[in-house]
């Protein structure tokens, strides 16, 4: 699979802060890669420096083909009207939104309606039909879902993927780790500035060590505990908790979520 975009030692700080301190990455043609970090990692730093929206201090971004940015909430005037703000981007980017999108997206029956009236699903999908113009060949998506609601997310996730049937490669950053899950291909995790895994999920799982997360509920409360030894484990739990004399009310095992996986990353010193 070709490369799309390669990037290369990107540092950047503000002031004294170093938010990105030596991140590298390739994104690969056709793929949907997921950016994920803590709060303040610096994942909306990294998009904007690929966007060309913030200068970097040092590093190198190489991007083959157009490109889609997607727009945060407050980018357009409130008293700017749907088709108005289609016509300007049109004339800004010299190309039509392609017919099919425009009736998928819903924007013809949104067109007349001003910006403010638009519930905050409306508004993502014009954001998205806006960055679609000319059809671009990398799609950036920052917090794509963010504040919609099940609905919401389940149709502007099927516009998503019908981009990239469409031969759209997508980066997105995303605190949703179902959505990074059901959407991405690959991952990026940003931690102390630098990419501190990049793969797949089932990839990640696997460097974790396969972790088997116990979730206990008693009547002191709920405990988790995490082990590679699922047998032994289970009879010691019981074992503490009859010693306790305390009832198990629920128990639940499983081999570990995305967002587990993620924190143990993210937090971890070394991996």
């Amino acid at each position: 699979m070709d490369t799309i975009m390669h990037v290369l030692h990107l540092k950047k700080k503000y002031q004294t802060l170093e938010v990105l301190k030596d991140v590298s990455f390739d994104v690969k043609k056709g793929e949907i890669f997921g950016i994920l970090g803590m709060n303040g990692a610096g994942k909306t730093t990294i998009l904007e420096c690929l966007e060309g929206f913030l200068k970097y201090d040092e590093g190198q971004i190489e991007i083959h083909g157009q490109i889609g940015i997607q727009l945060q909430s407050s980018a357009l005037p409130a008293y700017m009207k749907v088709k108005e703000a289609m016509k300007l981007f049109s004339k800004w980017k010299h190309a039509q939104l392609d017919e099919e999108i425009v009736k998928t997206l819903g924007i013809e029956e949104i067109a007349d309606q001003t910006y403010r009236e638009l519930s905050t699903g409306q508004q993502r999908r014009l954001h998205l039909a806006l960055a679609l113009m000319g059809h671009p060949d990398l799609l950036f998506l920052d917090e794509p879902t963010a504040g919609l609601d099940v609905a919401g997310r389940k149709a502007l996730h099927e516009n998503i993927i019908q981009c990239r049937k469409q031969g759209m490669t997508i980066v997105l950053t995303s605190h949703d780790m179902n959505e990074v899950e059901s959407l991405c291909d690959r991952i990026g995790i940003l931690r102390q500035g630098k990419m501190a895994f990049i793969g797949t999920v089932e990839e990640l799982a696997k460097q974790l060590g396969r972790y088997y997360y116990i979730k206990v509920n008693s009547q002191e409360g709920e405990e988790v505990y995490t082990t590679q030894h699922i047998q032994q484990t289970l009879m010691q739990i019981c074992q503490d908790y009859q010693k306790q004399n305390l009832d198990i009310l629920d128990m639940t095992v499983n081999r570990g979520t995305l967002e587990q996986h993620f924190l143990e990353v993210a937090r971890r010193n070394e991996i």
